[in-house]
């Protein structure tokens, strides 16, 4: 089977790169000749003519249907896999494989398609005004992307997909990685038919020497350092108990400071064999945010190394921290709830051996839920039905 893989690079690696990555890897091992359609937005950014292009590329990108029109004659793919396509691809690419009767699955990694900002969010809160307003003026008015033209840009290209019905009439499934994501999709007028939840895995972290006997015991967060991800509700709560020890992995987003703490120790940008020790010698994982989250595979990381997670009760969370039986494999706080998220980490400072015991618990989730065999044998799957069926129809 010829898959073509199709998606608009960030101007940084990140881990929807990440998940194309494994996808393109993954799909190649069981036999399948695939290409892809990358562009890159690293850059753009940086100058006024690279904004510009931005700008009007992600409403209708005739370069971006140039190049598409290139690899569907080319390549002749049998099924087309759709990720990102903003800025440089756009909607508008959608109809030329519709035209060229070539089935489309395209994997929801965020909220993109009824969010302008694709996360829900908005002055620290989450927010669904687009989606309860049916169309995107809010993203407008509220200025969501903090910078005017901004804002306008993604509002017009979501206007102009949904006016267009670019994604509507034009993608066959759509795979979303949460319950959630699903819900949220049908909400907005999605047919409930065409879409299935196929979850994210992670790629097994290199083995640790550390053991729980070695573990120095402290508070983890892996992940940016930015607002909507809620670090600095985490960084009050150190604040408030200088004696229990706080680390933190990832960067902080350009333009935050960080005021010092004595507890806090700030690791940095680490490497995937430092991650798998920076897991083992943590006595649990906190993830903050103040949004939905797409995807936190950061909960998938830490029970991988049988650690559970502190999280908000919002989003996908709950689900994914749910187990087969009905059992949370960690502790949920009240959203944007500072004190009770203090709550629910003393607690389990305090009581290691109940942190161990969700440890345990999100592994076994973690196995029997989001195993790398599990996802690609689905997706293999949903990619030789889409190409079957559209073979019949040929």
């Amino acid at each position: 089977m010829r898959i073509l893989v199709v998606h608009n690079d960030y101007g940084r690696y990140s881990g929807e790169e990440a998940v194309v990555d494994r996808m393109i890897y993954d799909l190649s091992n069981l036999g399948h000749e695939v290409d892809t359609l990358r562009p890159s937005s690293q850059h753009h950014r940086d100058t006024l003519w690279g904004k510009t292009r931005g700008f009007f590329a992600g409403i209708y990108s005739i370069a971006g249907r140039r190049a598409m029109r290139r690899k569907l004659r080319t390549f002749r793919p049998d099924v087309v896999n759709i990720h990102n396509l903003y800025p440089f691809l756009s909607p508008a690419i959608l109809p030329l494989c519709r035209k060229a009767g070539i089935p489309v699955v395209m994997t929801v990694h965020n909220y993109r398609l009824i969010c302008p900002t694709g996360l829900f969010l908005r002055d620290g809160r989450p927010c669904e005004n687009c989606l309860r307003n049916g169309n995107e003026r809010d993203c407008i008015r509220y200025n969501c992307e903090y910078n005017r033209l901004r804002s306008l840009g993604y509002a017009l290209r979501n206007t102009v997909a949904r006016r267009t019905r670019a994604y509507l009439d034009n993608v066959d499934i759509y795979s979303c990685l949460t319950e959630f994501q699903k819900q949220k999709l049908i909400a907005a007028g999605f047919d409930a038919h065409r879409i299935v939840v196929i979850p994210n895995y992670i790629d097994t972290l290199p083995v640790s020497d550390k053991t729980d006997s070695d573990k120095q015991g402290y508070i983890a967060y892996v992940g940016r350092m930015s607002e909507e991800k809620g670090f600095d509700m985490l960084l009050e709560v150190a604040r408030r108990h200088p004696d229990i020890p706080f680390r933190f992995a990832g960067t902080l987003r350009e333009g935050l400071s960080i005021e010092p703490l004595p507890n806090v120790t700030l690791c940095g940008q680490i490497d995937r064999q430092q991650l798998a020790e920076f897991y083992i010698g943590s006595r649990f994982v906190v993830i903050p945010s103040r949004c939905y989250e797409g995807f936190p595979v950061a909960l998938l990381e830490a029970a991988s190394q049988k650690r559970c997670c502190v999280a908000p009760d919002h989003g996908a969370f709950r689900d994914m921290m749910t187990d087969s039986n009905g059992s949370l494999c960690g502790s949920l706080f009240r959203p944007l709830d500072i004190n009770d998220l203090e709550e629910k980490i003393v607690y389990l400072w305090n009581n290691n051996s109940e942190s161990s015991n969700l440890g345990e618990k999100a592994s076994q989730n973690l196995d029997c839920r989001f195993r790398k065999e599990k996802t690609i044998g689905e997706w293999n799957n949903l990619l030789e039905r889409l190409a079957t069926k559209s073979d019949n129809n040929q």
